[in-house]
């Protein structure tokens, strides 16, 4: 991809995600990732309806008439950007790439953050960190983030999921909101998905093609395996062949919601050929 290529699609994603952070996600972010305590602000003069436990009482006795003291939520947050970047997620039958949906819904999250003075960090793993990018604030660090979800080329096509949680358990002390995007296609992150959620707010959002879901009967077919790019003879006519595969793929997608669900993180799928807005919104409103 060229520099003027690559400019425009981030512009064009650009235009897109951020009208999304602005007009959609904006409010429903900040309402749902709370920022970590309340700081003392200021004394005003009692109001009917305001707690009577804030009564500042060295205040009140000195003017003698009631005074509150007012607090502001302490809100600077840290969100971390986590997309695999695996063969696999270079798959799409529809409209769009997995890779491609997960650039815009990684966009959307950061100028969401951005838009509430938030930092944002990015790591892209695949069975290797391939790149490490520490938080902070600002449009163009935004912008940056987009360009490297867009151009960048990994080393490895395989994933490693409980790699890169332990990579983010070692760079990230503080606790961070972190979304984790894949397909999920994998497993053995249970155990550091537990420990990273003790730490973070985490969430999954797994992104997926429903031709991934079942192999159709096509005869023998020609295969590339996409994370190991091992050629293969497949009979997609073989009722047991499709069996395994879709047996396989059904015990991903059920070890991801149970992995989530019980290290007590946030989890939610979104097909490329749905919309990812809707899926978000709901998300966010149930955890409001």
């Amino acid at each position: 991809m060229d520099t003027k290529e690559l400019l425009k699609k981030v512009r064009k994603i650009e235009i897109k995600t951020r009208r999304l952070s602005d007009h959609v996600f904006g409010g429903e972010y900040h309402s749902t990732f709370k920022g970590r305590g309340m700081t003392f602000s200021e004394v005003r003069q009692y109001q009917f309806g305001d707690d009577v436990r804030n009564i500042d009482w060295n205040v009140t006795a000195r003017y003698s008439e009631p005074y509150v003291k007012v607090f502001e939520e302490e809100r600077e947050l840290t969100m971390m950007l986590m997309a695999d970047i695996s063969g696999s997620e270079f798959f799409g039958t529809d409209a769009q790439f997995k890779n491609e949906i997960i650039t815009e819904i990684a966009a959307t999250l950061a100028f969401s953050a951005t838009q509430n003075n938030d930092k944002i960090g990015l790591i892209l793993f695949s069975d290797q960190i391939e790149l490490y990018i520490p938080p902070k604030k600002g449009k163009s660090h935004v912008l940056r983030i987009i360009r490297e979800l867009l151009e960048f080329q990994p080393k490895s096509k395989k994933t490693d999921i409980a790699l890169a949680l332990k990579f983010l358990s070692n760079v990230m002390k503080k606790k961070a909101i972190v979304f984790v995007l894949s397909d999920f296609i994998t497993d053995g992150y249970r155990d550091t998905l537990k420990i990273a959620s003790g730490r973070h707010d985490v969430t999954g959002i797994r992104v997926y093609d429903r031709h991934e879901e079942a192999i159709p009967n096509l005869g023998m077919v020609q295969m590339e395996d996409e994370e190991t790019g091992e050629l293969l003879l497949v009979n997609t006519g073989s009722k047991s062949v499709r069996n395994q595969y879709n047996a396989y793929y059904r015990e991903c997608v059920s070890y991801f919601q149970e992995a989530f669900l019980k290290s007590g993180a946030g989890a939610l799928s979104c097909r490329v050929d749905e919309s990812y807005v809707k899926k978000l919104l709901g998300y966010f409103k149930r955890r409001a």
